[in-house]
């Protein structure tokens, strides 16, 4: 699988980041651990070498199996975990809390789950506006000088606040949400971490499952599935992203006589994405692993997907409402 290094560090990882919000359980319908496990496994052997997990993703439940999953593995040393920091929760509601003395107990108990000493690459979740991004960004370095923290990392910032956090700590890696239909990076954050040697590992790759291949219109969401509140699966624009989608795998097949999946995972590795997340929990969903490497998607196609996005959704929308309250 093709790799790539993280600046200013010694990792070198899978440029396909395994996502374990789904494996969490919460706002997905929630969790089988033998079959998380299993799809983790699946995943390494197939040459995947980054985890990417947080705390909130079933509120502590994801880590924990992803720490029962490695330590089953072995191999510790060829593998790298990312995970996160600076969200709380209450009966089960979300906020934002980026204060240091927080994030110090945070990772104590990241650790702990995850069954492991150190940290390779540890995100600050969201900016949380209540706390100078500073005095975070010095926790964060304090961590790394520690050894317990490798690369220091940023997920759902923009420029100007990872220019403040920056005052203080370098930003080795920045996590925003990217995929064929969600495309806000492109203006301003994807130019400032080029210029600013800062990977990008971006996650919503298949956009909750609609780039999938598999989303059908009379698609229905249990339990706390978060479809059920994303805009994108309402009408009438639910109808407009499907129709999307089926164009664009009619052209993936096409081009490339391949399945929309991989096409759309390629598309985004190709758009000058270092490192694409990619969530699943069954270990028969990591069969297209192999068929993403080796190949690269063409100016035509990209060109022609550009056109269709402009004919078929006529009410685009972003991943707003994916963010918890400030």
């Amino acid at each position: 699988m093709e790799s790539v290094p993280i600046p200013g560090t010694e990792l070198n990882v899978s440029r396909i980041a395994l996502g374990t919000w789904a494996i969490g359980g919460w706002l997905w319908g929630g969790t089988d651990e033998k079959a998380s496990i299993a799809t983790i496994h699946a995943a390494l052997d197939k040459g995947v070498t980054l985890i990417d997990t947080a705390p909130v993703y079933g509120f502590g439940r994801s880590e924990e199996i992803v720490g029962r999953a490695l330590k089953a593995y072995g191999r510790r040393e060829n593998i790298c975990l990312s995970t996160k920091a600076g969200l709380e929760w209450k009966n089960g509601k979300i906020s934002r809390n980026s204060d240091p003395a927080k994030i110090a107990f945070e990772v104590e108990d990241s650790l702990r789950r995850l069954q492991t000493d150190v940290i390779d690459i540890y995100f600050i979740h969201w900016p949380d506006p209540k706390m100078p991004f500073e005095e975070t960004a010095r926790l964060m370095q304090s961590l790394k000088d520690q050894g317990k923290v490798r690369a220091i990392g940023v997920s759902n910032f923009d420029p100007e606040q990872m220019t403040t956090f920056q005052k203080v700590a370098d930003i080795q890696v920045c996590q925003p949400p990217y995929n064929m239909f969600e495309r806000q990076i492109e203006d301003a954050l994807v130019p400032y971490c080029k210029s600013h040697d800062i990977a990008l590992m971006t996650y919503g790759a298949l956009c909750r499952g609609l780039l999938s291949g598999k989303m059908m219109p009379h698609r229905e969401f249990e339990g706390d599935d978060l479809r059920q509140i994303d805009p994108k699966f309402q009408a009438p624009r639910f109808g407009q992203y499907l129709k999307a989608a089926a164009r664009i795998e009619q052209l993936a097949k096409d081009h490339y006589d391949r399945p929309l999946l991989p096409v759309a995972i390629r598309w985004v590795l190709d758009m000058g994405i270092e490192i694409a997340i990619w969530g699943g929990r069954r270990p028969e969903q990591m069969a297209p692993l192999d068929d993403i490497d080796g190949w690269h998607t063409s100016d035509s196609f990209k060109y022609a997907v550009e056109e269709l996005l402009q004919e078929t959704v006529i009410d685009p929308v972003g991943p707003e409402f994916i963010a918890p309250p400030a």
